[in-house]
C-alpha cells in the first residue's frame, strides 16, 4: 500500500485502514486470490475483502504476481485505451480495461514473436507513453516520425521548459 500511496491520490485515512488487516488475513486472502487465477474476476473480488484495497489496489498485486494474467489499474493506461473514460475504479470498468488489453496482448505478440507480451506489459507500456506525452513529447515526436536518432543526435535534456 505504501508503494500506491506514493504515487497515486493522497488518502489520509488509506493507511490507517489497511493496517487493520492482519497479517494472517492479508495472507490468506492473497493467497486465495492467487489459487483463483485466471479468474481475474474472482482473485479481484477475494483480494477486495481486505480493508482499503479495491479493484485498483488488488490489480496492482495481481499484476506484480502474476503479469501473465493481470494488468495494474493505473489510471494513465486506463485513460490510453478508447473508451474507457470516465474512469471508475470498479470490478466491471477493470474487466473492461483488462479485455481491452488483452485483445492488445493477442495482436502483439502475433506481429512480434521475438517478446512475450502479457497484460502487464502492455500496461506498463500505455504508462510510459501516456507519462512521456506529459514530460517530455518532443521525445514521442521524434520516435513518432520514424526517423530514430542516433545517442550522439539526441538532446542531454530534452525536458519541456516551464
Amino acid at each position: 500500500m505504501e508503494w500506491k500511496l506514493a504515487r497515486g491520490k493522497f488518502r489520509p485515512r488509506l493507511q490507517q485502514l489497511v493496517a487493520t488487516n492482519s497479517s494472517e488475513t492479508v495472507e490468506s486472502c492473497t493467497r486465495k486470490a492467487f489459487q483463483l487465477l485466471p479468474d481475474v474476476a474472482a482473485a479481484i473480488t477475494e483480494l477486495s475483502q481486505l480493508k482499503a484495497v479495491g479493484p485498483a489496489t488488488a490489480s496492482a498485486i495481481l499484476a506484480a504476481g502474476a503479469p501473465e494474467a493481470a494488468a495494474f489499474m493505473a489510471d494513465e493506461a486506463m485513460e490510453s485505451i478508447p473508451g474507457l473514460t470516465p474512469i471508475q475504479y470498479t470490478l466491471k470498468h477493470y474487466i473492461l480495461y483488462l479485455d481491452k488489453i488483452q485483445l492488445c496482448v493477442k495482436k502483439l505478440n502475433k506481429a512480434d514473436t521475438e517478446k512475450a507480451w502479457t497484460p502487464h506489459r502492455v500496461e506498463m507500456s500505455l504508462w510510459v507513453w501516456a507519462v512521456a506525452q506529459k514530460l517530455c513529447p518532443s521525445l514521442l515526436q521524434t520516435l513518432s516520425s520514424g526517423g530514430e536518432k542516433s545517442a550522439d543526435e539526441v538532446d542531454e535534456d530534452v525536458r519541456p521548459t516551464k
